[in-house]
């Protein structure tokens, strides 16, 4: 993303500097020309917490990347259940699998904190993916990850205690959303209700996953503030 932000120096330091995968992003490689063919475009607006990008079902127009903030990929199921099937921070791509494959959203997209995003209309996307054969092994290699993702999701779903659900969903939130250096604390705030959504959990286990973890001394949380907070025993769960 050094090139794609070079015409707002200030955001793409900002960029840059706070994420460090943006070093090895998959259009860090492209010429200028290639660049400028994207036809990049911040979005003019702060997405709220609570506020919807797209909704399954909805058409893609463009593809979103997401500056600042964390976006959350849900569904609901027949039972009316929200099923969060990804996060996605700085520098992750949003809804490139219903644009290349011509269909609606699967699922939706929603801020789960103050998000910015830039967008990147289809067509431009599908002849660069057509022009340049590095970047189109970029994204298949991309699709593959997702899938294994996907496979591991499935399997986790199955044969992972409630236990280890809640465990990983306190992992994954620590690496998409970091914690307090001062305090350790987790930054993010999302609801126990998200926590199970995150885990596949209902809200019920996953407040009292939480309530457990936190009488064992695994985590520890916060009266006033309920952030979680030190959990550097997590791990044992999921290699126990």
């Amino acid at each position: 993303f050094i090139l794609i932000f070079a015409w707002n120096k200030n955001s793409m330091q900002e960029f840059k500097t706070n994420n460090p995968k943006t070093h090895s992003c998959m259009f860090s490689e492209l010429s200028r020309e290639q660049i400028a063919s994207l036809k990049l475009q911040e979005i003019d607006r702060v997405y709220k917490k609570g506020e919807v990008l797209f909704n399954e079902g909805g058409y893609p127009k463009a593809l979103y990347v997401v500056y600042k903030g964390v976006v959350k990929i849900h569904k609901y199921g027949n039972n009316g259940k929200e099923q969060i099937t990804r996060l996605a921070s700085a520098g992750d791509l949003i809804g490139y699998r219903s644009l290349l494959n011509h269909e609606s959203y699967s699922a939706s997209a929603t801020a789960v904190e103050e998000t910015r995003l830039f967008k990147i209309p289809s067509d431009a996307f599908l002849d660069l993916l057509k022009a340049n054969s590095d970047f189109s092994m970029k994204v298949l290699k991309m699709l593959a990850g997702d899938l294994r993702k996907a496979e591991k999701q499935v399997i986790d779903m199955a044969q992972k205690s409630v236990r280890e659900k809640v465990a990983e969903a306190l992992l994954l939130l620590s690496s998409k959303f970091g914690v307090n250096e001062d305090t350790a604390a987790l930054n993010s705030k999302l609801t126990r209700k998200e926590i199970g959504d995150i885990a596949g959990v209902t809200t019920e286990s996953a407040i009292r996953t939480i309530s457990d973890f936190n009488k064992e001394q695994i985590i520890e949380i916060d009266v006033f503030f309920p952030i979680l907070i030190t959990f550097i025993q997590i791990y044992q769960i999921l290699v126990t």
